[in-house]
């Protein structure tokens, strides 16, 4: 276990839980930096994204930012934890887990799950306008069709419900599709699993696919930049 290596390195106060002590772990490898082409600067970010975290709640900064997001999407100004207290009725569909706020979203009562790709969140198995609130978190890129996958996420919100999303994001870059390259995978060096195959590295033009998929209100949570970003969409 290291600690973030400059003063600057360190966070603000925590969007879950308003702590303000961090700890980093080592998460990227050297073939996925070398398979992503990430530079230096572009690597110890997304690491901070992933294995930087919160001594108080243990989530990391795109869970810190998720949960920002989620909270700017309702127009709660508290922590994610005070305003879980104030939705207990939101019907939510978390998709896949919402990384490390899933504990968190039990206390919802109408929290649905949705584990991919058990079920394909390209043809999600819900009504039209389900749900007030669709979560997900680092799923996108490893869905085929990343586009239509997003349009369900549409359908099954109720008009004026909302989308909260992280993936991982160069912003110095544009998206592009791994559908020509090697094949990639996230999650752990030699792990090689079907449902961690990347199929898009998404860059800063990611607010473009969730206004092509119909959301016409398009919002960004950037914590501890650029590690920990969230974009939230209203149907």
């Amino acid at each position: 276990m290291t600690t973030p290596r400059h003063a600057s390195d360190t966070p603000p106060a925590c969007l879950v839980c308003a702590g303000d002590r961090y700890e980093h772990t080592p998460v990227l490898w050297p073939g996925l930096i070398e398979e992503w082409g990430l530079s230096p600067a572009e690597a110890d970010a997304t690491d901070r994204q992933q294995g930087t975290r919160c001594v108080s709640c243990r989530c990391n900064l795109r869970s810190i930012a998720l949960a920002g997001g989620i909270c700017d999407a309702f127009g709660y100004r508290g922590t994610f934890d005070a305003w879980l207290g104030t939705q207990p009725n939101a019907r939510t569909l978390e998709i896949n887990g919402a990384g490390d706020l899933s504990a968190r979203l039990e206390s919802l009562d109408s929290l649905v799950r949705a584990n991919y790709p058990d079920v394909d969140m390209n043809d999600l198995p819900y009504d039209t306008g389900s749900f007030d609130l669709v979560v997900h978190s680092d799923t996108i890129e490893h869905v085929p069709d990343p586009l239509r996958g997003i349009g369900e996420c549409r359908r099954v919100l109720r008009p004026g419900g909302w989308l909260a999303m992280t993936a991982p994001v160069i912003p110095g870059r544009m998206t592009r599709s791994r559908n020509d390259l090697p094949p990639s995978y996230h999650g752990g060096a030699g792990e090689e699993r079907a449902d961690h195959l990347v199929h898009t590295e998404f860059g800063s033009d990611i607010w473009t696919l969730l206004a092509e998929a119909g959301f016409v209100q398009i919002g960004i949570r950037a914590f501890a930049w650029p590690s920990g970003l969230c974009w939230i969409a209203r149907r």
